[in-house]
């Protein structure tokens, strides 16, 4: 049976700190799958980035690519290029750059898609539910979450009930 993981693909150490919160979130809500990260530029070093590709490639692993770069994003559609595996494009500057950004990260030519998540929690949770398809295990965990997000609505709700009909206790009162 192949393993999986998420490979992080920087374009430089300066988006780690954007990058780190993937694997924080999959600890956070106790989601087991290997996140890994590495640094190569589309730019800088292709060569590298190739190299590294190709190693993956080689292993008996589900992989899902989440790219992290700024500026033009050549790293989503170098990746998306070289591999089989899915691509997501995850940039650290999407709040800065908005729409252009998004065409930069997915306008890719036919037969290299990138997918485009801005936020690298929700990256990390679409990474999942792909891996999610094959892996009954991770189909459960992602179900554990969802019901803890519902719970979170759900007593949320409860307090806004509360709050709300004390003030209008009040104002009668008045």
């Amino acid at each position: 049976m192949s393993e999986e993981k998420i490979v992080v693909i920087m374009g430089s150490p300066r988006d780690l700190h954007f990058a780190s919160k993937i694997k924080s979130f999959l600890k956070k809500e106790k989601i087991s799958v290997d996140c890994v990260y590495n640094v190569a530029s589309a730019h800088r070093t292709p060569q590298k980035l190739l190299k590294d590709l190709e190693e993956n490639e080689k292993s008996n692993t589900n992989i899902i690519y989440i790219t992290v770069a700024g500026l033009s994003d050549a790293l989503s559609g170098v990746v998306a290029g070289s591999t089989c595996f899915p691509v997501i494009a995850c940039p650290p500057d999407s709040d800065k750059y908005g729409g252009e950004k998004i065409f930069s990260s997915t306008a890719m030519p036919k037969g290299i898609p990138v997918a485009y998540v801005a936020k690298p929690e929700n990256a990390a949770l679409t990474a999942v539910r792909i891996l999610a398809l094959t892996n009954p295990e991770l189909k459960e965990q992602l179900e554990k979450f969802k019901q803890k997000m519902a719970k979170e609505v759900y007593k949320g709700a409860e307090e806004v009930k509360k709050v709300t009909q004390k003030k209008d206790v009040n104002r009668l009162a008045v």
